[in-house]
């Protein structure tokens, strides 16, 4: 892929893109946090309940490459099902399924019987037999719960509801969004559902372009 900005640079590696020394853990505890997100040019994140058809190679190579980056992945229960998560390709990668409820979730799932998934969910949901990360009662108290995660990169994956309680939480650092040339209208979610209006101001750390595809990163200010 080529590089847009900064400056044009014909060839580009993934990692020379997503590299950062500077990701690191906060003084509360808390970790970085990026979220990997594709949107179409008209803002929706999925087709079909899925963002399979959005993306193209390049978009799955940055996620992988990004997941190499990171130390733990969370994502939302019903991202779990709609993308049909299973055990990340990368040796030791863990996957925090973040759940109120902790019901709905099929357990016996190959992520979660090979040990990589686990849940973040609040301490009144149901006991279950894997490994859980507590905080919140009614409703998951993600600042607590991430403070739990011994991780300096955390990688958020969605969905949009997830995305909205982390802006809420102030707890997002960085977006690495992929348009995707295409309009899909629909009535399918945005990036950030949920989330109380508030002009949160990041700065543009680079543009790659691939095949009509625009992979940007944004880094908070």
């Amino acid at each position: 892929m080529r590089q847009l900005f900064p400056h044009p640079v014909d060839d580009l590696t993934i990692e020379e893109a997503y590299s950062d020394p500077g990701r690191r853990r906060h003084g509360d505890g808390t970790p970085w946090l990026g979220l990997c997100m594709v949107a179409s040019m008209d803002g929706g994140t999925a087709v079909g309940g899925t963002s399979r058809a959005l993306g193209n190679a390049s978009d799955s190579a940055i996620l992988l490459g990004l997941r190499q980056i990171a130390e733990m992945v969370i994502v939302g229960a019903g991202t779990i099902r709609s993308e049909r998560y299973g055990p990340p390709k990368q040796p030791g990668l863990r996957i925090g399924v973040v759940t109120s409820s902790a019901t709905g979730l099929d357990l016996e799932s190959e992520l979660f019987t090979s040990g990589s998934g686990f849940l973040i969910t609040t301490t009144s949901a149901p006991a279950v037999t894997i490994d859980t990360v507590r905080a919140g009662d009614a409703h998951v108290d993600l600042r607590a719960a991430l403070a739990q995660l011994n991780v300096d990169f955390l990688q958020g994956e969605g969905g949009a509801a997830l995305n909205g309680s982390l802006f809420e939480a102030d707890l997002v650092d960085e977006v690495n969004l992929t348009v995707s040339p295409h309009v899909i209208g629909g009535d399918s979610a945005r990036v950030v559902t949920g989330a109380s209006e508030q002009l949160r101001r990041f700065e543009l750390q680079h543009v790659l372009e691939d095949e009509g595809f625009l992979f940007t990163r944004y880094v908070r200010r």
